[in-house]
């Protein structure tokens, strides 16, 4: 197979699920006592989407891949493989993509076949959000493989904070789903992958653990019972092997999963900055080696598509790659002379102060004229559909290129051969930098879309629904599901024991 074949490879077309509910961010600002224009005009937030009580991931996956199948006449034997890209998994050791393949098979079974996905791959990848980067980077590999393979990258992820923390007003919800094949009618991928990893505590989700004897003191405590012999009581908990119910297992100690993260913001957005130049130099680095040529691509790129954990994050995080790409082509000595000087390491007494500085020095480049009109040009379009939506996690960097694309079309810009610079990231931590071109059948593909037309038909909560949404406090759905995949139950004992079953709500 010579490079050209290997090359146009990419995304044929691309398919948007987000659950109809949103809570205007204006009343969880008013509930919060934070002035709403910080949260608006500060980190670009307006909605954010919430799952009703009948989605989880699985069923948003599912009904991204259908919709994705129907727009392009798939058939379930021609898909080789369905792969996950997600942070919200429903199990520990099954994949949530099962859920989604069962969903689809059921669906297509009068039609295709009771057996129509019994040769589709599927599995979870994981990496906060830059998971389904990976999964659409292994599926784009795969696919290079042999011409006729079609491949379905998914990305499903619902962003839930603890109530009244520093990421709340941040949360979202939704999946993407994306058809990957040779001759994309959409963006075609180059296989030249920058990449920048580092194990870090910036966000994560652990399994918290409580000691049982701690839980009871609580419980007792709360009831007014604090002279009560705990730990006497644990043990009779403890006596018999047949385990039915959390106190009683046999350990001492209890672990819970919980959807919220362990985080810190500030030294989040500090390896997400780090991260990205690292990939960014990785890319050219590589770039620089296929080509035998220096590269510089920031400037040439025509868009840049970042992961957008709330929608004015890219804007924020990309003025370091602005100023290095002025130093590399020799711009930067009669721009940076409107700015203070720049802080170097040997000016401070620890790492803190210096970065305190430099935080701050790159903020001053943000408020230039120029850097604005890099962000008009290159990100803001991007943000526009992620102000609506909130954080999607792993689905945050497709719904940036889908709000371009999207508002590029509306706007009647040409976009035939502009090449697109994309800006992965998943905490723990590790950035992916690539590049795409955008293929002459683009706004044919775009049309169908429909984002802004989705996020129009959405239905507002108040502030009382979504707290109990979010305490998992109500038992029926504020929206009755319609044409779409729902969770219908969950096995409560024995060997189905939290199994989960779905269907489709005609």
């Amino acid at each position: 197979m010579n490079q050209m074949d290997r090359s146009n490879v990419g995304i044929c077309d691309m398919s948007l699920y987000v659950p109809k509910l949103y809570l205007n961010i204006q009343d969880l600002a008013e509930q919060r006592d934070i002035p709403f224009d910080k949260l608006r005009k500060g980190l670009g937030l307006e909605q954010m989407r919430i799952p009703d009580v009948h989605e989880d991931t699985a069923t948003m996956a599912a009904n991204a891949v259908y919709d994705l199948m129907e727009k392009n006449q798939l058939r379930p034997q021609e898909i080789g493989r369905i792969y996950l890209g997600t942070e919200s998994a429903l199990d520990g050791a099954k994949p949530t993509a099962t859920y989604v393949l069962e969903m689809l098979r059921r669906k297509y079974r009068d039609v295709h076949g009771v057996d129509c996905f019994r040769n589709c791959d599927v599995v979870d990848l994981t990496f906060a959000c830059v998971g389904a980067v990976d999964a659409l980077q292994n599926t784009l590999d795969w696919v290079r493989g042999n011409r006729e393979r079609k491949g379905i990258v998914v990305a499903a992820d619902f962003a839930k904070y603890e109530l009244d923390s520093g990421g709340e007003y941040t949360q979202g919800a939704g999946a993407i789903a994306m058809l990957v094949k040779h001759e994309p009618k959409l963006i075609v991928i180059d296989d030249i992958i920058g990449v920048a990893t580092q194990g870090v505590h910036d966000f994560f989700k652990p399994r918290r653990t409580f000691a049982k004897r701690e839980l009871v003191e609580e419980v007792l405590h709360a009831g007014g019972l604090s002279d009560v012999n705990t730990q006497d009581l644990v043990n009779e908990l403890s006596k018999s092997l047949d385990s039915k119910t959390a106190l009683d297992a046999n350990e001492e100690n209890i672990q819970i999963y919980k959807e919220t993260p362990v985080f810190d913001g500030q030294y989040s957005n500090w390896t997400y900055q780090n991260r990205i130049r690292e990939a960014y130099v990785n890319f050219c680095e590589k770039k620089t080696a296929q080509d035998n040529a220096a590269n510089e691509p920031l400037e040439a790129w025509d868009r840049l598509i970042f992961h957008l954990p709330y929608a004015y994050h890219g804007r924020r995080i990309a003025s370091e790659l602005f100023m290095q790409s002025l130093k590399t082509r020799n711009a930067w000595l009669s721009f940076s002379a409107e700015l203070p000087p720049e802080p170097t390491r040997n000016d401070f007494d620890d790492d803190a102060s210096y970065e305190k500085a430099r935080s701050g020095f790159l903020r001053s480049i943000t408020k230039t004229e120029s850097y604005k009109q890099f962000v008009d040009h290159k990100l803001e379009k991007a943000e526009r559909a992620s102000s609506l939506v909130g954080n999607m996690y792993a689905c945050s960097i497709f719904l940036a290129l889908m709000s371009t694309l999207e508002t590029d079309l509306h706007e009647e810009t040409d976009l035939s051969s502009s090449t697109f610079g994309f800006f992965g990231y998943g905490s723990g931590s590790k950035s992916k930098v690539f590049e795409g071109r955008v293929q002459d059948s683009w706004k044919l593909v775009v049309s169908r879309f429909k984002v802004f037309e989705r996020l129009d038909e959405g239905t507002p909560i108040d502030y009382v629904k979504y707290e109990q949404i979010h305490r998992e406090q109500l038992n029926q759905s504020l929206n009755e599901p319609q044409d779409e995949f729902r969770l219908e139950s969950m096995g409560t004992s024995d060997v189905r024991l939290g199994a989960r079953y779905y269907k489709w709500e005609p």
